[in-house]
This record gives C-alpha cells, sequence and structure tokens, in this order.
C-alpha cells in the first residue's frame, strides 16, 4: 500500500477508535494498539510531510502555537437564550408558545444547560472546516488548533454536504480538579470553576495547553435540520449522534410544562452527581416547523429559554478560623471547612471578613454552616444551621497579637491591623500583591513560590524580584525547580521591566490606590517622576481623590525609603511612564456620564468596556444611584437593570453602546 492510502487508512481507524472510546465509552482496541497506529502514523507524516492534515489525529496532542485568532463571520446568527429564574417565569413562557401557536399542550426537548462555551463547528466535505467561538453572535474567532484536541469531536465525517453543529465545550469535574492540583503545587492560583476554565482553554494561543486541559463538549443544534429533511428537534440530535457528535444523555421530551416542572425540580437534585457543571435547564420547543412562526427577539428566539438554578448552598463543617496578615497589615479571619463541592468546585476556606462579620452571623467552631458562591466564584458563609448544634461548639474569640510577629492588633473602625512594618507576614503578602495578574503580572510567582524564595532570602524586596538572575543556580538546588521553570520565571520577570506606570503603581501597594486610582494617576501625570513631585493640592484637582487619598500618595513619595525604592528600580530596567491609551480627544456621547456595567457582554470582557468608556470620558461606577447617567446591560443583567429601570435611568444593551462606539471612531 502506498504512504498516502495508508495515511488515509489509519486516519479513518483512529477517528473510529476515538468515537469509540471517548464518544460511546465502549473501545473496541486496547490502549497499545491504538498508541501503534498513532505511532506509525508519526512516522509516515514525519518521512513524508505533505501528507500531513491539519486535522490529522496526530494534531490531537496540540503543538499549533498561532500569534492571535483570525474573526470567522457566523453563517447565521448565533443567538443566546433568554433566561427564566422560577417557576412563575417557565409557566410564562410557556403560555406565550400555547398562545402563538394556539395549542393547549406544546412538546418540548428539554436538556442541560452544560456551563462551558458555545461554539459552533463548520463540516465541508466531510471534513471539518472550522471550530469557532459564539463571540458577538455575528462574528466568532476561529479556534480550530485547540478544538481538535479534544478527543470526542470528529475532524471527518459521513456526510459531504455542508454541514455544521453547535454546543458547548466544557471541562469535566475530573480534568478541573486534576488541574487544580498541579497548579497547586506549582504556586499558581487555582481556578475558581469549569466555566472560565474551559473558556480560558480554548483562548491559549498554543494547542498544547488545551490539549493538556483535558475537555470534552456536548452538541445540542443541528443547524441544517431541515435542510436534511428533519422536522423535530429530537430527530435532529438523534442523527448527529448516529454520525459521530457527543450529544448529551439526560434529554428528554418533556409534554407540557408540568413535565417540564417535574424535569427541572429532578435535576436540581442531580446536578451535584453529573460528571460536569450544569447551571441551568435549557428548553426548546419540539417541533422546529414552528419555529420562524415563534420568531425572535433582537437577541434571543421566542421557541426556547434557559431555566438558571438558585444558588446552590451547601452545608459543611466550620472546623476552624485562622487569621491572615494582608500587605496592609490588615487581620482577616477565615473559615476553615471541611472540603465540599460548590458551584463546580472544592471549597475548604471562605473569608469572614472581620470580627463583627462573624459576631452577626453568631459563628461557632464546630457550627454546620450553609456555604455558597457569590456571583458563582466567591465562597461566602450564608448562615448557622442552629439546629444542628451539639453543644461542643466553641465561641469565636478575637486574637490580640499578629499571629506572625506576635506584636499587639489596633483596631480601626470594625478592622483589626498590625502596624509592625517589619512583619514578615505583610512583606510577603506585598511581593505577592506586586506579581500578581492586575499588578505587574509575573508568570511563575503564584503565592507559594514567592514564599518559599521570601524564607531563602532569594527575594526579601521587590526590587529583588529584578535580580533573581543572580541566585539561578541557588533556585535549582530548590526542590522543584528545573531548568526549564526557572528560564521561565526568569523571562516572565524581564516582560515586566516593559510594563505601563499604572500597574507598577498599583503593584507597589500605596495605601488608597486600588487598580483603578492607580490607572487615574498614570493618565494624569505620565510618569512617576511627576507624581513623585507633586503637591497635594495638585492631587486634590483629580476628579475622584479626595483629602485622604491625597495624603496618603503625597506622604508614600516624601519617604526616603520610597524614592530609594523607585530609584531602585529604574537602574534595574523598570518602565516609569504611562504606555496605555490616551482619552478619545473632543466630546463623546459618554463625556462626563457616570455610567454602570451590568450582565455579561459578549464583545468585551468587563475591563475591556471599562477602559473603553473611560477613554470616551466616562466615569465607571459599580453601583446604580440617583447620580447614574446610563446603564450598559448584557444578558443576565439583574438588580441593576431594574433598579436604573424603577430610578428612571437611561438604559442601554450591548448593541446599542456598541454604535455609540463606532460613531466616536468614525
Amino acid at each position: 500500500m502506498n504512504p498516502a492510502s495508508r495515511v488515509k487508512e489509519i486516519t479513518a481507524l483512529l477517528e473510529k477508535y476515538n468515537y469509540e472510546y471517548y464518544v460511546l465509552d465502549n473501545p473496541s482496541v486496547s490502549d497499545a494498539e491504538y498508541d501503534a497506529l498513532l505511532n506509525e502514523l508519526i512516522r509516515l507524516e514525519t518521512t513524508y510531510p505533505e501528507l500531513k492534515s491539519p486535522l490529522s489525529p496526530t494534531q490531537r496532542v496540540g503543538g499549533q502555537v498561532v500569534s492571535s485568532f483570525k474573526k470567522v463571520p457566523h453563517k447565521r446568527l448565533m443567538l443566546s437564550l433568554a433566561n427564566a429564574f422560577n417557576e412563575a417565569n417557565l409557566r410564562d413562557f410557556d403560555r406565550k408558545v400555547r398562545e402563538a401557536l394556539h395549542l393547549e399542550k406544546v412538546t418540548y426537548m428539554a436538556e442541560m444547560k452544560i456551563d462551558g462555551l458555545a461554539m459552533s463547528l463548520d463540516y465541508v466535505d466531510g471534513h471539518l472546516n472550522y471550530g469557532a467561538t459564539r463571540g458577538d453572535g455575528n462574528v466568532g474567532e476561529d479556534v480550530t488548533s485547540n478544538i481538535i484536541t479534544i478527543h470526542s469531536i470528529p475532524t471527518q465525517i459521513s456526510v459531504n454536504k455542508p454541514f455544521e453543529v453547535r454546543g458547548e465545550v466544557y471541562m469535566p469535574k475530573k480534568s478541573l480538579n486534576e488541574l487544580n492540583k498541579e497548579r497547586e503545587k506549582t504556586g499558581e492560583p487555582l481556578l475558581a470553576n469549569a466555566r472560565n476554565a474551559a473558556a480560558g482553554s480554548i483562548r491559549q494561543l498554543d494547542s498544547r495547553i488545551a490539549a493538556m486541559r483535558k475537555l470534552d463538549a456536548f452538541w445540542y443544534y443541528f443547524v441544517n435540520a431541515s435542510e436534511f429533511g428533519f422536522t423535530k428537534h429530537r430527530e435532529a440530535l438523534d442523527y448527529i449522534q448516529s454520525i459521530g457528535f457527543k450529544t448529551n444523555p439526560e434529554r428528554r421530551l418533556c409534554y407540557g410544562i408540568e413535565d417540564i416542572l417535574r424535569y427541572v425540580e429532578e435535576y436540581t437534585k442531580k446536578r451535584a452527581d453529573l460528571a460536569y457543571d450544569i447551571d441551568g435547564i435549557v428548553l426548546k420547543v419540539d417541533d422546529l416547523t414552528v419555529y420562524d412562526r415563534l420568531g425572535y427577539t433582537a437577541k434571543t428566539p421566542k421557541w426556547a429559554i434557559a431555566y438558571k438554578f438558585p444558588p446552590e448552598e451547601v452545608p459543611t463543617l466550620l472546623e476552624d478560623i485562622i487569621f491572615t496578615v494582608g500587605r496592609t497589615g490588615k487581620i482577616t479571619p477565615n473559615a476553615v471547612l471541611s472540603p465540599v463541592r460548590v458551584a463546580g468546585s472544592i471549597v475548604q476556606r471562605a473569608t469572614l471578613h472581620n470580627e463583627d462579620f462573624i459576631m452577626e452571623k453568631g459563628l461557632k467552631i464546630g457550627d454546620i454552616v450553609l456555604l455558597r458562591k457569590a456571583g458563582d466564584v466567591i465562597p461566602e458563609v450564608v448562615r448557622v444551621l442552629t439546629d444542628k448544634r451539639t453543644g461542643i461548639e466553641k465561641p469565636f474569640v478575637m486574637i490580640d497579637n499578629c499571629p506572625v510577629c506576635g506584636q499587639p492588633l489596633t483596631k480601626v473602625d470594625a478592622m483589626h491591623f498590625c502596624l509592625n512594618p517589619d512583619c514578615e507576614a505583610r512583606h510577603i503578602e506585598g511581593l505577592i500583591h506586586f506579581v500578581s495578574k492586575d499588578a505587574m503580572d509575573i508568570d511563575g510567582l503564584g503565592e507559594k513560590v514567592i514564599e518559599i524564595f521570601f524564607n531563602e532570602k532569594f527575594i526579601r524586596s521587590v526590587a529583588d524580584i529584578y535580580r533573581l538572575m543572580n541566585f539561578r543556580q541557588d533556585i535549582m538546588e530548590v526542590e522543584g525547580f528545573s531548568d526549564k521553570s526557572v528560564d521561565s520565571i526568569i523571562d516572565a520577570v524581564e516582560k515586566s521591566k516593559g510594563n505601563s506606570l499604572e500597574r507598577l503603581l498599583f503593584g507597589l501597594g500605596i495605601k488608597e490606590v486600588g487598580e483603578k486610582m492607580a490607572k487615574t494617576l498614570a493618565k494624569y501625570f505620565g510618569s512617576i517622576d511627576a507624581l513623585a513631585a507633586c503637591e497635594t493640592d495638585k492631587l486634590l484637582a483629580i476628579p475622584d481623590v479626595g483629602p485622604v487619598v491625597a495624603n496618603s500618595i503625597h506622604s508614600y513619595f516624601r519617604k526616603p525609603e520610597n524614592i530609594a525604592l523607585i530609584e531602585d528600580l529604574k537602574t534595574l530596567g523598570l518602565n516609569t511612564l504611562y504606555l496605555g491609551p490616551k482619552e478619545v480627544a473632543g466630546k463623546t456621547y459618554f463625556s462626563g456620564k457616570t455610567v454602570v456595567l451590568t450582565g455579561v457582554l459578549e464583545h468585551y470582557g468587563r475591563k475591556e468596556a471599562e477602559e473603553l468608556l473611560e477613554n470616551l470620558g466616562a466615569k465607571v461606577s459599580g453601583s446604580v444611584s440617583k447620580m447614574t447617567n446610563i446603564v450598559i446591560y448584557g444578558s443576565d443583567a439583574g438588580s441593576k437593570l431594574t433598579k436604573a429601570q424603577t430610578l428612571g435611568v437611561q438604559t442601554m444593551d450591548e448593541d446599542e453602546f456598541l454604535s455609540h462606539v463606532q460613531k466616536t471612531a468614525e
């Protein structure tokens, strides 16, 4: 057999075996047989590189690195779904559908709402043409190099007609747990949930990273169903499953609203036992022929809706309360909890904020407490289950001395502080803050690595971070560090020298200067020298800078040790100028207006949208009040949008926001 024919034969076999293993969970060959074929294909592609396809099974392990993802216009608009939050919302949806169709009862397909990243797969002549993210619904990003690392996704199918399916790429719970164990070992921050982990993995420019994340996907919509003669959604799903796509086995036909409510109740209880995270249930009218009659809003179809689960509250044991020391010396009590899965990840710690918070909740060590994640991200203790008390619980007692240096604590309002400037915990926290993502963003220097380097005396101050090269050989002798990992850290340190001024200002940890204030100061002054030389009255002339902030900044730049540090950083090669975008010249629609963002924006990330608004002359606020001028909302907008409507504040959706941005650009 000639090489081209053999490559084609092996490719077809490996795709078949992938389908059996990853979709059917019923392999017909051993791992050794599979590996032997894969190795033969690698040898053939090495010998005859012209026979290697970008969709080859050998590319499923990753290896392609792209500089950016190209934009892909969707052939049909990729809509999002309207949300339902309770039984009343579901009944209202069903009523509207029945009235529009003049039916007493409607058949729906109920499916899991997978907590992942929406994706479209396009096939031409039986081969995967591209995989694209939703983007803004009109245009997505081509992430094919990462998509083909997911073994359950077929790269070739037995259908030559143009073909598109849509679904959700997700990270299984097992994959997230394994990934977080590895990140914990290297001192990297743990990933909060599977949704963010999946989205972050798919947007990696290096496909090897996506391959290592062990993602999977379910496909829930056959875009071309009517062209293939299907009139029912259920038939379309069965068909795409039969030709190689992984569909969700938990789907079920529901005959009317009462069936739907029973299904929702069933899976509200079952969700924790699934191998993947779901955040709700999707309901679709099963009859495809009525979709056009039911119609669409600007962004959502009227024949489908997504029921969102309420925040999950899980009971667990409050084993202990421990204390941490922040970079400013603030003492924070933290709950030590029996490990429990909440909203997609294992939780063992939760902040208890301060002494007053603990007293208001009535917490005792040994209590059974209810835990949830605020915004599905931050663990928080909701309340005590007092009926579970046995009498052996211990009252909470606030400490009087720093848990690290032993110095007496000072209480300021509701907070306790260690004011010892030489407290090692404060130094370590300050270093962790300096290298964090929102500050200097130095990859590889996670919390655990900083602690190790501090204890080994490689880093004792911010400036020492930029002298790590001098300790390269010493670091190599520390367990867990290799040539590659040390070089990676040093490269990241060197790269951070070119950061814009606002990152440095935020990283320095100047009291009262948060991320937003750092950007304001960097834009206004342009250089750290100009900021350091300014007097309090000039600081007070800057919008949002009050007396407390002005005095703190002025005081920081009058201390000799801080001036010496800045000079040291300059000598070490750090940039101290503002390099970010300037404000748009002239008046814009948003100039001088207070704007609040709420919900999920599809075209912009939250920080990107805030920065854009600031550059257009707006003041971005986090809360809605009578002083708010505009509320811009995306999907899943909640109480802020409701409050704006109650107060009569102007609201605009993302499309209107984009139109104003485009007019400014013109």
